[in-house]
């Protein structure tokens, strides 16, 4: 398999914070409004850069997307930026009343995604957004899997017209992408060829994915690693031609089994190429107070659990 040393941690939210800074230098039509939640968003420097592009809307999220939307009217690039569970659950109805519907230029940019929000508990750890999200007509949706990822994702939404969804996290993660990476939305990027098991992941469990490549290459298992970056719109065509080759599939996601790119690859594969399949996801359950590294493990969302269902998916395929 390709080897993706690393020699840092960076949270993904920090890479959002660099690409905003970099917005900020580039951009002059971008503007930022947060639900005083600034620090958790890393934002400051695009603060400090630009305050006349800044708008603190407090603790009121559902204002603070009519805002956004209001601001693609005379042309501007809103970034609304929350927790992922306070933009996307707490604002739907505004989302889709006054984003999706007319189809608006705002980019909702939330952090502290998942099971990896940690101690703060079940009522903050989002698990359904994508599924909501991926279900909005109009909606794209990103989910980049490191700091560099992260940064290049959100240059690429400024670039993107349409509303955008983009999804990141708290806990320091390996960065092991390219710092100077080209972030193509829909495009999927193969981390690691192979021909027994199609292994599709997204943000923090594509570094596990690759743990469980070698660990699965130690047992003379080929593992095809596959970075699913966009859930929508999804890459169709290098999910159906890897699967193609290896006839089976893993899909590995911080999200609720129902809903999210495990779904979302199913329904692609029911209506081109039947093959079987096994989730690395909640199982139909809320989450728990508990550090990001004991909630991964308790609720299988790590590279022991993929090597796992990769066996069992192979078994399956006869």
């Amino acid at each position: 398999m390709t080897k993706y040393p690393f020699t840092e941690k960076k949270d993904t939210r920090s890479g959002f914070g660099a690409g905003m800074t970099e917005l900020g230098r580039t951009n002059p039509n971008v503007v930022t409004l947060c639900a005083d939640l600034v620090g958790s968003l890393k934002i400051d420097t695009f603060i400090k850069e630009n305050p006349e592009r800044f708008i603190q809307c407090g603790i009121a999220e559902a204002n603070m997307i009519g805002v956004a939307a209001g601001l693609t009217i005379g042309g501007k690039i809103p970034f609304a930026t929350t927790f992922a569970n306070f933009g996307s659950s707490r604002v739907y109805d505004q989302i889709r009343q006054s984003v999706a519907y007319s189809d608006k230029n705002v980019k909702i940019a939330v952090s502290h995604a998942g099971l990896t929000l940690g101690e703060d508990g079940a009522t903050h750890q989002i698990l359904e957004d994508l599924a909501m999200m991926r279900s909005l007509p109009n909606m794209t949706v990103i989910n980049p899997c490191d700091f560099n990822q992260t940064k290049a994702a959100t240059i690429a939404a400024a670039e993107h017209e349409g509303p955008v969804y983009l999804r990141f996290g708290r806990p320091v993660v390996p960065v092991f992408t390219a710092p100077d990476q080209k972030f193509e939305i829909g495009k999927a990027w193969m981390v690691s060829e192979g021909k027994d098991v199609s292994i599709f992941a997204t943000g923090h469990l594509v570094w596990e994915a690759i743990q469980a490549c070698e660990i699965l290459q130690a047992k003379g298992v080929s593992a095809e690693i596959i970075n699913i970056h966009t859930i929508k719109p999804l890459d169709e065509k290098a999910i159906l031609k890897s699967v193609r080759k290896t006839k089976c599939v893993v899909s590995c996601e911080e999200h609720q089994m129902n809903g999210g790119l495990g779904d979302a690859i199913a329904q692609t594969l029911a209506k081109n190429f039947l093959a079987p399949q096994e989730y690395v996801a909640v199982d139909n359950s809320f989450g728990e107070s508990g550090t990001p590294a004991q909630l991964m493990e308790k609720y299988g969302l790590n590279a022991a659990t993929i090597v796992e269902k990769a066996l069992k998916v192979i078994a399956r395929k006869g």
